[in-house]
């Protein structure tokens, strides 16, 4: 099961990947087939930086004042495909060191994160990216086979030598 979650993890960072080149692309995007399937205009978008994730209120919130820099400005200008891969490299990780219940619990974040994004594509930017739905199916199989994993895993009969302690 590991090795299975480990390739899904891998196949994720190439997805992840192949969405910071299209947020770093300057020429138009190969991907963009119709109005509704455009990689460039979803990872060109203000929602594909972590800064550009937070509701806003209204018009007045403006970009922050350049005198106003801090850690969080820079945090807030993170693309979010630079998260999907470290996310990746994480549940690869923690599948490969067969640590199941810290793998289920951020495979479960990372899918509801994944969610929010597929949301924003939908009803806010009305267009999808094909490598965006592919990361959320991956990450769909990682959870699901997460969770698996570690109901397979609770119901192992625990050896003696822990039973004795």
């Amino acid at each position: 099961m590991r090795w299975v979650i480990v390739l899904l993890a891998l196949a994720g960072i190439v997805a992840a990947s192949l969405a910071l080149r299209e947020h770093y692309r300057t020429e138009a995007s190969p991907c963009a087939i119709n109005a509704k399937w455009d990689c460039g205009m979803v990872n060109k978008s203000p929602y594909a930086v972590i800064g550009g994730l937070r509701p806003s209120h209204g018009p007045e919130d403006g970009p922050p004042a350049e005198s106003k820099k801090s850690i969080f400005s820079t945090i807030g200008k993170i693309p979010v495909a630079d998260v999907g891969i470290t996310g990746y490299l994480l549940l690869a990780l923690l599948a490969f060191t067969k640590r199941w219940r810290l793998l289920a619990a951020a495979a479960v974040l990372a899918f509801a994160f994944s969610c929010y994004l597929a949301y924003i594509e939908k009803y806010v930017l009305e267009t999808w990216c094909i490598y965006c739905v592919t990361s959320w199916g991956i990450i769909f199989l990682i959870m699901l086979l997460s969770v698996v994993a570690l109901i397979m895993d609770l119901r192992k009969p625990q050896s003696r030598v822990e039973s004795r302690a």
